[in-house]
């Protein structure tokens, strides 16, 4: 039988294939897809930015940018289910692929004197934080984040351990805000400093690298000093990102011994990327890689972090931490000048070869 005149029947694939077509488009933008592209296109364009500014990191303009966004428009909730798969997993990725940069021998080389340093601005800084935080009635999780934080390698640490301390949405852009703040206040005050304190370009590069919170501000404050300066201040920087391992490690047991929750699962005890961080590292330690093969996996940590740089960024309230987190505030304050007085007087004390 043919089929009525204007009868819906008569093309039933062609009738379908535009609504198939619009579920596909919603579930599409409903999805991850859009906040996972929208950070990496800005990771890529901060990249591009810092190749013609040279002494500003694109992390460290993709985490402002994404704070600007976030303080001054409405980010579109569309974007919501990506940049929290971008502030998270593209991180770790980025610092898997971070190991790459650090090899023992380099690190080494810096001499006991040095080492000791780094690891006194990190163990002391995270303690006494962690400590301060206490007296001062700061929430568990907030003052081991900022603890992580200032003590290691800024947001890249307050992420990296917020799974482990199982933190909350706002404690961990509390945290990341107070970085980017206070690390950005230290790009010029920490050259300064060495100036004052009567350091040279490799004394001054060591100092930055031991007090500077995020690896993009140490890049931008010990650039701004001279090359040689630059080298000592990512080397010992360095350093203490290798140290992210064991201090992630060192909470991972202690909230399972001390404050894991009755019927919830215990966090781990060293999360899958930071063994990952390690076997990356320990690859560049004893494989002579190709330096192309070292090139990429720079350019590709660099996007990735860019673009978790900018997904942080977008989970930053700032008027959230001026209004409800005056303590955190302050402590983030008392931490940065804890690790600031570590590390100037170990550098008068122990300046590098």
């Amino acid at each position: 039988m043919n089929p009525v005149p204007g009868s819906t029947s008569a093309h039933p694939a062609a009738d379908t294939r535009p609504s198939a077509r619009i579920t596909a488009t919603r579930r599409l933008l409903s999805g991850p897809a859009p906040g996972i592209l929208l950070c990496l296109v800005v990771g890529a364009l901060c990249m591009l930015i810092s190749h013609y500014l040279s002494s500003v990191s694109a992390l460290l303009i993709a985490i402002v940018l994404g704070a600007l966004w976030r303080n001054l428009a409405p980010v579109p909730h569309v974007l919501d289910a990506g940049v929290g798969i971008s502030a998270k997993k593209l991180l770790r990725m980025g610092i898997v692929l971070l190991g790459f940069q650090l090899s023992l021998g380099s690190i080494l080389a810096l001499g006991p004197g040095v080492l000791l340093v780094v690891l006194a601005s990190v163990t002391i800084t995270f303690l006494l934080t962690a400590w301060i935080g206490k007296l001062m009635g700061l929430e568990l999780e907030q003052r081991l984040l900022i603890a992580i934080g200032f003590s290691i390698c800024g947001a890249a640490a307050v992420a990296g351990a917020e799974g482990t301390i199982k933190a909350k949405e706002h404690q961990v852009a509390t945290a990341v805000g107070l970085v980017v703040l206070f690390g950005t206040l230290m790009i010029p005050a920490m050259p300064a400093l060495g100036l004052l304190l009567g350091l040279d370009d490799r004394g001054i590069g060591m100092l930055v690298g031991a007090s500077t919170h995020e690896v993009a501000q140490v890049v931008a404050g010990a650039g701004s000093v001279s090359a040689a300066a630059l080298a000592v201040a990512v080397t010992v920087k360095l350093a203490r990102v290798l140290l992210l391992a064991p201090v992630v490690a060192g909470v991972g047991l202690y909230m399972r011994r001390q404050h894991s929750v009755h019927g919830d699962k215990n966090p781990p005890l060293v999360p899958l990327f930071i063994l990952g961080f390690l076997a990356t590292m320990l690859l560049r330690t004893t494989l002579d890689l190709p330096g192309a093969l070292l090139d990429s996996a720079s350019m590709v940590q660099s996007l990735l972090l860019s673009a978790s740089m900018f997904a942080l960024g977008l989970g930053v309230n700032l008027r959230s931490i001026f209004t409800t987190g005056i303590k955190a505030l302050l402590l983030g304050l008392i931490a940065t000048l804890i690790i600031i007085t570590v590390a100037a007087s170990g550098t008068v004390l122990f300046p590098p070869a």
